[in-house]
């Protein structure tokens, strides 16, 4: 898996884990919602740390919450 896959990933499995929807996300961490579309869809696959960081601050978790994740374990190499 890719970084790009593991963070949408993430987001989803916060969403429910949280029981919001990604419009509800969008609202509280001041993302509009088609880029929270795009990364969960797999056209944003270059997420910023700034994103992530909004996101964990919606959801009042710490960045190595968001991390804290086995999608995040075995990820492949991104350079080749």
């Amino acid at each position: 898996m890719n970084i790009g896959k593991a963070v949408s990933f993430r987001i989803l499995e916060l969403c429910r884990q949280y029981d919001i929807t990604l419009n509800k996300l969008s609202t509280i961490c001041g993302i509009t919602q088609s880029t929270l579309n795009n990364i969960v869809s797999g056209r944003n696959n270059s997420t910023t740390v700034s994103t992530i960081k909004k996101i964990c601050d919606g959801l009042e978790i710490s960045i190595l919450d968001f991390f804290t994740s086995p999608l995040f374990d075995n990820l492949e190499q991104e350079i080749k």
